[in-house]
């Protein structure tokens, strides 16, 4: 019996959409990150891209569970000696509210060239609009 070993070229990529209203932020960045790497399809290869395409709509009505909101914080480094910043979470769900979600779908992605690749396939938009119509998104249901 053969392995079967999917081409890059041979990917049939879709478009789905997601709403985040009322999901809670780790389980939904994990069902995506399933979705961006191929894992919820049968010709899934570790070592080729066979991910579809994400949009994400009303990001701002994310939940996060417990206490998480007020103790969580993002923290990045400017570069600069002492530059290390730090944003509370609900700072950050006020200002951008997309940034959550990448993040956290980002951390749940192979470091590597093909992790770059595919978060570059999901969109996210704070509102319930997005300008994807012309590539026909179907409703992914959680």
């Amino acid at each position: 019996m053969k392995s079967y070993m999917a081409k890059t070229n041979e990917v049939d990529r879709k478009w789905y959409v997601i709403d985040a209203e009322g999901k809670v932020l780790g389980r939904l960045a994990s069902e995506i990150s399933a979705i961006l790497t191929g894992k919820n399809k049968p010709i899934y290869t570790p070592h080729v891209d066979t991910g579809d395409f994400v949009i994400i709509i009303n990001a701002e009505k994310i939940k996060l569970t417990g206490n998480k909101l007020n103790q969580l914080n993002y923290t990045y480094h400017t570069g600069y000696a002492g530059g290390l910043k730090e944003i509370p979470y609900k700072r950050l769900i006020e200002e951008k509210p997309e940034k959550i979600i990448e993040l956290a779908v980002k951390g749940m992605l192979p470091k590597n060239k093909i992790g770059r690749q595919m978060i570059k396939k999901m969109k996210v938009y704070a509102g319930p609009e997005h300008n994807h119509q012309a590539q026909q998104p179907e409703v992914y249901g959680l």
